[in-house]
């Protein structure tokens, strides 16, 4: 696979990376997790070049970072870039489901470690604060993410779903790695604001959600395709009359998927990878199959008429949620 860095001067990663949260979190509760097979594409993405790794503490929560490490244990942890996130809750001090911010400096420093034990390694090459805490100033979390660099626990921190006067509050306290935002066709919010500001700063930009939660894949004609414990059957963009309007995006990246002979997945890709040197998209993925699709991706060049086609698709029906 092509390589790219976290920034000028970043460890090298794929251009494509893995987003391992739909193992365990989220989409498709109700099923069984086959863990094994979960640790074999993780593995798999490595021999394909899919280097860098992200994961989250909130994922499961927990159980997603120990799936992680149990993937990289022995000689696999040398070959990933290992990504993870502090600062998001799901559950309360009391076990009860909640959607929250932590972005408290002691919350940080004690995650940290809870986190590398859970990955079973010592030290992680990229700490990211997942929600910025209103009630918390970005500066002292930032702090406590540098704390952790300065003690060998992390090789560089970034930030996730920020906008440009977060990072630029954030830089005076440290050198910010990479930010993480949802981008895709058919969410483009931070592509006039966000992602030029990385560009002209070098920081790495990871685009989360990059085939549209598996929208722009082609799987799902329907919201009723989807599984009953998902958590998208909540986000108003699945919801039955935006999703039947959305659909027509959809044809018109399997229009270009066809005449190219590559799948929609890789034209979204390879749209994603088209924004810039440094931007890094993590598609999540459960399967052998999907995964090699996605990596396949890397080696697609899209000509600049299919690219103008792409970027004057309309925006989608419905909020994105969150």
């Amino acid at each position: 696979m092509r390589t790219t860095t976290l920034g000028p001067g970043g460890p090298e990663v794929g251009v494509i990376g893995l987003g391992c949260m739909g193992m365990s979190y989220a989409y498709d509760m109700a099923a069984a997790r086959d863990e094994d097979t979960y640790v074999s594409v993780i593995r798999t993405a490595l021999d394909l070049g899919v280097t860098l790794i992200d994961t989250a503490d909130v994922y499961g929560p927990f159980t997603n970072e120990e799936l992680v490490g149990r993937a990289l244990s022995g000689r696999y942890r040398d070959r990933a870039v290992l990504a993870t996130k502090v600062g998001a809750l799901s559950r309360d001090e009391q076990g009860k489901p909640v959607r929250a911010e932590n972005g408290r400096p002691d919350h940080i420093r004690r995650s940290i470690d809870e986190s590398l034990q859970r990955l079973g390694t010592d030290h992680v090459d990229l700490y990211q604060l997942h929600r910025v805490d209103p009630e918390v100033p970005i500066e002292e979390s930032v702090g406590a993410l540098a704390e952790t660099v300065a003690a060998g626990k992390a090789r560089a921190i970034g930030l996730s779903e920020v906008d440009v006067e977060q990072i630029k509050r954030a830089q005076t306290v440290h050198p910010i790695a990479s930010v993480q935002c949802e981008l895709s066709l058919w969410t483009r919010d931070w592509m006039h604001d966000v992602l030029p500001y990385c560009q002209e700063q070098n920081i790495a930009f990871l685009p989360y959600s990059p085939l549209g939660r598996g929208f722009l894949t082609g799987r799902f004609t329907s919201v009723d395709d989807l599984p009953q414990d998902d958590v998208r059957r909540r986000m108003p963009r699945f919801q039955q009359d935006a999703f039947q309007q959305n659909l027509a995006m959809v044809d018109r990246v399997r229009e270009i998927a066809e005449r190219i002979d590559v799948t929609p997945a890789q034209v979204a890709l390879a749209w994603v990878l088209a924004q810039g040197q440094y931007v890094i998209p993590i598609p999540g993925t459960k399967t052998p199959k999907y995964l090699r699709d996605n990596a396949g991706a890397a080696d697609i060049q899209l000509s600049e008429s299919d690219l103008e086609a792409l970027n004057a698709l309309p925006a989608p029906h419905g909020g994105r949620g969150n």
